[in-house]
């Protein structure tokens, strides 16, 4: 006889338990056809390096969603640390991604999507898949460009508040 099915737990016990789950801070970035696009996501992780892939959870709610759907292009910009206010800016509602953009210094790779200088690294993307999971698209992106940037360290989001992480340069 199968198990039987267990009902998922509660949404507010879950958000508490993930804000204990580190993560970087990047900014996804889209342009094309169907307009400008940019959201502050903390869910972002690679899926394998043959093809270079990785993947990135929106809001289906979020404009940032159909406008990645419409272009089947997005850039992930992993913050450096003491980038706090442009993460902060991609995150507010009140703005649209024309007005975040101009804020914030970036330039182009291959896709258009826009690649910000604020960026650890730059990954710039093709939509290769999408997945609806609840209340968010999984998009799947083939990687066709990177940009590294010259930060020393990561922004990392954890406990609800934003960590600069140092990284060593190496001698």
């Amino acid at each position: 006889m199968p198990p039987l099915p267990r009902s998922a737990i509660d949404r507010d016990p879950f958000r508490k338990a993930m804000a204990r789950l580190g993560a970087a801070v990047s900014v996804i970035t889209s342009d094309g056809p169907a307009g400008l696009g940019g959201t502050t996501v903390s869910a972002v992780c690679s899926v394998t390096d043959s093809p270079a892939t990785l993947l990135v959870c929106i809001n289906r709610a979020a404009r940032s969603n159909a406008v990645i759907c419409g272009n089947g292009v997005f850039a992930v910009n992993v913050l450096a640390a003491g980038h706090e206010a442009v993460a902060d800016r991609f995150a507010r509602a009140d703005l649209d991604a024309g007005a975040r953009l101009a804020k914030t210094p970036h330039r182009r790779l291959g896709t258009g999507a826009p690649v910000l200088d604020a960026a650890l690294i730059a990954f710039d993307c093709e939509v290769a898949q999408k997945i609806e999971a609840g209340t968010h698209t999984i998009f799947l992106g083939r990687v066709v460009g990177l940009r590294e940037g010259a930060h020393p360290g990561a922004l990392i989001y954890l406990a609800r508040r934003y960590i600069g992480i140092g990284l060593e340069t190496g001698a």
